[in-house]
């Protein structure tokens, strides 16, 4: 390391976004140095490699400097753009707001039924000729209250918006057949609610069928951590049938009561905020997003920025399909105008005008770009104990699938007794069968990794957890599981990796190039051999070089891989002191749990 010791009290200002490169020459010191300190904060980085801000002072403060931030936000952004929905208001703005509720539940508990039944008799008095449109959330009336359903899929879509810091629920509503009780997918529901911290209340369905049985239903859910208010505890529990109508008013009573108890309000004179969910292109109209306004008003001609996209409000439609001028919170509205069709759970802020709303997805962009090279910045075993260290990890937070109930019970118990005084191990949900894309996302929304034991991870579930950084790790003996996440608390985790045996090639010919040197004429004996895979080159019996596969060839063309039964020539990388009869091994390396 090159840093003079004079140099290392003194004040540094950094950009936005820097390569590593350039970090180096601020902090005068080595761009390999850099690299480790990086490393040592769980980034991984190439020299050329771009880094945010934050990565970047994170660094420095190491090194023994005080950053500055270079790019002060100008004063009109600072002005113009909606506030974080945590900034508080002015308490002396605020005005009561609508509860805004999700209906969760297993497969065929009514939940869609209910929906139905609740839109039929309760829809907002005026509308003519029913619901014109599917708009995603509709508001309906009860004694002059109003109340705004989000009509998702289910508690995936409910956490994937929670997943892109969308708090949009403020009461969860969860369906349980009366002739079912609780099955999987309500246990899902339960865990998905809970670790979102927002009320629930039980909507015990099918109460007019021979079947049903409510105290079952009731006794069942004192397992999950839920006791209804029969059984002592403060959950309400209301019996309905969605087919015969029955219960409803006591349900949206109980809406009603529990949004009073918390006191819901919110700031209608401010820019607008709001959160979507959903959106498509239509042929017609190009892209729509319903929105859900969870502060402040959007009006029609407001410029907004959404993630990545900006636009104009040039028109707003409200769950019947009539036109709005402008809509308060926790009011759902469709609007037109928006450039690209943006994710469910992207928040929408009102800005000054188009053109700062520009400057602002071009900004982020490119620190979207410099963020990327955090690796997701999720929990990972690998670099546990340096989050813990820095004081960043309170909580290892865990979604744990395994093939049994008892293998969950056990291993959930194992965990706990892992907690330390520095780090709590929380275990927000423990089910049976493969790693599904709703255990991805609800280890996503929770910063969490997911311990599979004697399950599958399902395609779909793997590709989103590669995209979003979630770690995942599956085990086949439980005391390597538990030894694993110990060591990882501890900080004496190292990542133990296998080596695996792509194929065998057998070197018959010699041929000389002015450029690459000496070739191999192979013959492939099994296997497949693939580019830029390691090889190990063994003669008699013995290896005498290891190097990495740089080309192959069929004839004179270079290809990416060649199977078992054809010739090729092989270029290695650094060593061509072939002989005939060598035998070239290749292979990789995978990390094992």
């Amino acid at each position: 390391m090159t840093t003079q010791p004079a140099s290392r009290a003194r004040q540094v200002s950094l950009p936005a976004a820097l390569t590593v490169r350039e970090l180096g020459d601020l902090l005068a010191v080595s761009p390999v140095e850099i690299i480790k300190r990086l490393m040592t904060h769980g980034v991984m980085a190439a020299v050329n490699a771009t880094i945010d801000f934050e990565t970047a002072a994170i660094v420095a403060v190491d090194l023994g400097f005080d950053p500055q931030s270079a790019v002060p936000a100008p004063a009109a952004a600072t002005t113009a753009i909606a506030p974080d929905e945590d900034e508080p208001d002015d308490p002396a703005s605020l005005q009561p707001r609508s509860p805004v509720v999700t209906i969760l539940g297993h497969v065929d508990h009514g939940k869609t039924s209910l929906l139905d039944t609740i839109r039929k008799t309760r829809v907002a008095a005026g509308e003519a000729g029913g619901i014109t449109q599917h708009v995603g959330a509709y508001q309906v009336e009860r004694d002059g209250h109003t109340i705004t359903f989000i009509d998702t899929p289910g508690h995936a879509a409910f956490t994937a918006m929670r997943a892109r810091g969308a708090q949009v629920t403020d009461i969860a509503v969860l369906v349980v057949a009366a002739d079912d009780g609780v099955m999987p997918q309500t246990i899902e529901a339960i865990n998905h609610a809970l670790a979102a911290g927002v009320p629930i209340i039980i909507a015990i369905n099918k109460m007019d069928l021979p079947g049903a049985n409510p105290d079952r239903v009731k006794q069942q859910l004192t397992e999950h951590n839920l006791v209804v208010e029969d059984y002592g505890g403060d959950v309400i529990a209301v019996p309905v049938s969605a087919t015969k109508g029955t219960g409803i008013d006591s349900l949206l009573e109980s809406i009603l009561l529990v949004a009073e108890v918390a006191e819901l309000k919110a700031n209608p004179n401010r820019p607008g905020n709001a959160v979507v969910i959903e959106a498509e292109l239509d042929p017609g109209r190009g892209p729509i997003a319903t929105v859900l306004v969870k502060n402040g008003t959007l009006r029609q001609g407001d410029a907004v920025v959404a993630g990545e996209i900006s636009g104009k409000v040039k028109a707003m439609f409200d769950h019947r399909g009539q036109r709005m001028k402008e809509a308060g919170p926790s009011t759902p509205v469709v609007i037109m105008g928006i450039e690209a069709v943006p994710d469910a759970g992207e928040r929408i802020r009102v800005v000054a005008d188009e053109k700062l709303a520009r400057q602002m997805v071009d900004d982020r962009k490119r620190r979207r770009e410099a963020a990327e090279q955090r690796d997701h910045a999720h929990v990972n075993l690998d670099t546990l104990f340096n989050e813990i260290s820095a004081g960043k990890l309170k909580e290892l937070i865990i979604v744990l699938k395994a093939d049994v109930r008892g293998s969950v019970e056990a291993i959930k118990s194992s965990l706990e007794q892992l907690s330390t005084s520095e780090v709590k191990v929380k275990i927000i949900h423990g089910g049976t069968g493969n790693v599904s894309d709703s255990d991805v996302m609800l280890a996503e929304a929770s910063n969490g990794i997911i311990l599979a034991f004697n399950v599958k991870t399902e395609p779909s579930a793997a590709k989103r957890a590669d995209a979003t950084g979630v770690d995942i790790r599956t085990y086949s003996i439980i005391y390597q599981l538990l030894e694993n996440i110990e060591k990882a608390l501890a900080g004496m985790y190292e990542p133990v990796y296998n080596t695996v045996i792509d194929g065998h090639a057998e070197v018959r010919q010699l041929f000389k190039s002015s450029k690459l040197g000496q070739i191999a004429g192979c013959y492939v004996l099994d296997g497949t051999l693939k580019r830029n895979l390691n090889v190990r080159v063994i003669r008699n019996k013995q290896e005498i070089a290891r190097s990495r596969c740089e080309g192959l060839k069929r004839f004179q063309d270079d290809v990416r891989e060649v199977q078992t039964g054809y010739e090729c020539g092989v270029v290695l990388s650094n060593f061509d002191k072939f002989q005939s009869g060598d035998i070239i091994e290749f292979f990789h390396e995978e990390r094992a749990n």
